[in-house]
C-alpha cells in the first residue's frame, strides 16, 4: 500500500508493470542495478520487491528527494540507501562502483540535450563489460508516425523549457555508440513509449 505521506507519481505506478516485464526479460535473476533519476522511488520499491535477486541502487539529482526514496524502500533489504547523483557532473563518483545494469526512466525529454551524452558516458564508466543500459520513455523515430499525444507532449515540454523535448531515437543511438554502447533491443510500450536496451 502506498504511504500517503510520500511523493507519488500516477504515471510511475501505471508504467511499472510493463517495464518490470521487460526488465525480467533482459536482466538476469541476480544483478546489481544502478537507477538514475529515481524520482519518487516507486520503481525501485516495485522492482526490488518483485526480484529479490536484484540489488538496487537508487539515485536522484536533488538531495531533498533522497529521504522519501529511503522511506519508501526501507523494508527492502536489496535496496541500498539512495545517493545523490548529478548526471551532468562528469565523471560520476568512482565510489558508485560497477553494475550489471543501469536503469533510467523518463529523464532525457525533461533535461537539456547534453544530458544524453552525460548519461551514456556515465553508463559506459559504471557498467561491467556486457552490462545493460535500459532506458524508458517517449522518442521520435525517423520514418515512423509520431502519435498525436506525443506531439502535443513535445510541444508542451518545449513551451515550458526550450532545452526540453522528445529526443530522436537516431540521435540517442549515435550518442550511445560514441560512448561504446550498442542498441540491442527495442520494446514497444503502452502510451506510445519505448524501452531501449543498450549493451556495453
Amino acid at each position: 500500500m502506498n504511504d500517503p505521506s510520500l511523493p507519488f507519481s500516477p504515471a510511475a505506478e501505471r508504467n511499472a508493470g510493463p517495464i518490470l516485464d521487460v526488465l525480467r526479460q533482459v536482466l538476469p535473476a541476480q544483478a546489481t542495478v544502478l537507477e538514475v533519476a529515481s524520482g519518487s522511488g516507486q520503481h525501485a520499491a516495485r522492482f526490488a520487491a518483485a526480484r529479490p535477486g536484484w540489488t538496487w541502487q537508487p539515485t536522484e539529482a536533488e538531495a531533498a528527494a533522497l529521504p522519501a526514496i529511503a522511506a519508501r524502500c526501507a523494508a527492502l533489504a536489496n535496496v541500498r540507501s539512495p545517493l545523490r547523483l548529478d548526471v551532468m557532473a562528469q565523471p560520476w563518483p568512482s565510489a558508485l562502483g560497477r553494475y550489471d545494469a543501469l536503469y533510467c526512466a523518463n529523464l532525457l525529454h525533461i533535461a537539456p540535450g547534453p544530458t544524453c551524452a552525460a548519461l551514456m558516458a556515465g553508463a559506459a564508466a559504471h557498467l561491467v563489460p556486457g552490462g545493460a543500459l535500459v532506458l524508458y520513455g517517449p522518442y521520435l523515430v525517423d520514418g515512423e508516425p509520431t502519435a498525436p499525444g506525443n506531439l502535443a507532449f513535445d510541444a508542451d515540454l518545449r513551451a515550458r523549457d526550450a532545452r526540453w523535448g522528445l529526443r530522436r531515437l537516431a540521435d540517442v543511438e549515435r550518442v550511445a555508440r560514441d560512448a561504446g554502447l550498442a542498441l540491442e533491443q527495442r520494446f514497444e510500450m503502452p502510451a506510445n513509449n519505448l524501452t531501449l536496451m543498450f549493451r556495453r
